[in-house]
């Protein structure tokens, strides 16, 4: 039977702000899959979503007399899927306080979201269970090692890859898996540090030089020549050239071209111009602090490898160059020459020498063009996000508050 899976949103998501603007955190991808795709895999389920009321029309709720309701924010594991399946109505798995998943019937379901007590609800705590929990963005790049790899095995157990052209060099074969229709030719593939997974009808062109673990989802390329360091993933129609270390690539976003890029998540829809790179490493070798919403500032991240997070639709143009620990918005604009600031808002449009808004037609009308290449209409849902995540990201952009004053 097909379970109903219902993914919550808590109340720690707006750490993961500028990638969630966009989508409920379930959308998120580490490893090889999104988080929504693990699950549905996993406990053969249908996954939607308890998300921000702007999100809702795109990502719609939907209740049975059965629901599994999950944290979205969490992975799942072999131990935690077996503990959520042996769950019965009333019963919730806790870590610590935070409520991980639960069994609810409609009407308890209804009692949870009017914030009432649900009865009888027994929880039973998950200290000593391992699981993945995304909760900050570079969550995503510093666990993306261990999910490409949990993933890897879930998706290739008891198959067989397509075959591997002898025009390629290859060590660790065992731990390289090529799906229908995916093209290899005259590369390097080192597998021996972690998997490399090559979706369907994806490319990896001739010269590109691979250490996994790397992940490539379906119609996703490598360009020739490009260096490639585990553990990375390239989501589906993505094409990525130059060179990349641990960064993870949500989807239908580029980096066609030479220049460095690690450490990092780069959102949806996004472009990487010609030659453009990122510091992931402080000069002074300190820890990085990087932007975070909720507070408003910049708070340690305890690693000393960080580089870019960049939201949905964002683009750079040639030769820019980012600092360690940067963060760029929704639908903003980058170029120009120098270090633009550490913490790029939404809807900005510009660079080092200082920023202006991005019109919110103007934007609609680049993903709007963008997303046609790739057979996908913006919808009115998506208008609708751009509009609110507009007027939600100006308190940010403080170039406004100075042109109305």
């Amino acid at each position: 039977m097909v379970k109903n899976i219902i993914l919550f949103d808590d109340d720690k998501r707006d750490h993961l702000l500028p990638l969630v603007y966009t989508q409920p955190v379930g959308e998120l991808r580490v490893g090889i899959m999104t988080i929504r795709e693990k699950w549905e895999k996993r406990l053969n389920g249908r996954v939607s979503y308890i998300t921000q009321d702007y999100l809702a029309d795109k990502f719609p709720l939907n209740v049975e007399d059965d629901n599994i309701v999950i944290n979205g924010g969490v992975c799942p594991s072999p131990m935690l899927c077996r503990l959520i399946e042996e769950l019965e109505f009333n019963e919730a798995l806790l870590k610590g306080d935070a409520l991980i998943a639960a069994r609810l019937d409609a009407q308890q379901f209804s009692r949870l979201m009017r914030d009432e007590e649900v009865d009888s609800l027994k929880g039973f705590d998950l200290e000593d269970t391992p699981f993945i929990h995304i909760e900050y963005p570079y969550d995503i790049f510093r666990h993306n090692g261990i999910a490409l790899q949990e993933d890897y095995d879930w998706l290739t157990l008891n198959r067989e890859s397509q075959f591997i052209s002898s025009t390629n060099q290859v060590m660790g074969r065992e731990n390289i898996f090529l799906e229908e229709g995916a093209k290899v030719e005259c590369a390097i593939l080192n597998a021996t540090n972690g998997p490399i997974y090559i979706g369907k009808d994806a490319e990896i062109m001739e010269g590109a030089i691979v250490r996994g673990g790397l992940a490539m989802n379906e119609k996703s390329v490598l360009k020739m020549g490009a260096k490639i360091y585990g553990a990375t993933t390239l989501g589906p129609y993505c094409k990525v050239g130059g060179e990349v270390s641990n960064v993870v690539f949500s989807g239908y976003s580029n980096k066609g071209h030479d220049g460095y890029l690690g450490n990092s998540v780069i959102g949806a829809w996004c472009n990487i111009g010609a030659d453009s790179n990122n510091s992931n490493l402080k000069n002074n070798y300190a820890k990085v602090k990087l932007w975070d919403y909720p507070s408003k500032k910049f708070k340690p991240t305890g690693l000393q490898f960080c580089g870019l997070i960049m939201g949905d639709h964002s683009k750079c143009g040639i030769n820019t160059m980012f600092n360690t620990g940067t963060v760029v918005g929704v639908a903003s604009n980058i170029y120009g020459a120098g270090f633009p600031r550490n913490f790029i808002p939404s809807f900005s449009w510009g660079g080092a020498s200082g920023f202006m808004t991005h019109k919110l037609e103007k934007a609609l009308e680049t993903a709007k063009i963008m997303m046609a290449r790739r057979g996908i209409e913006l919808s009115e849902h998506d208008r609708e996000i751009f509009a609110y995540i507009l007027g939600k990201s100006t308190e940010y952009r403080p170039w406004e508050a100075k042109s109305n004053s």
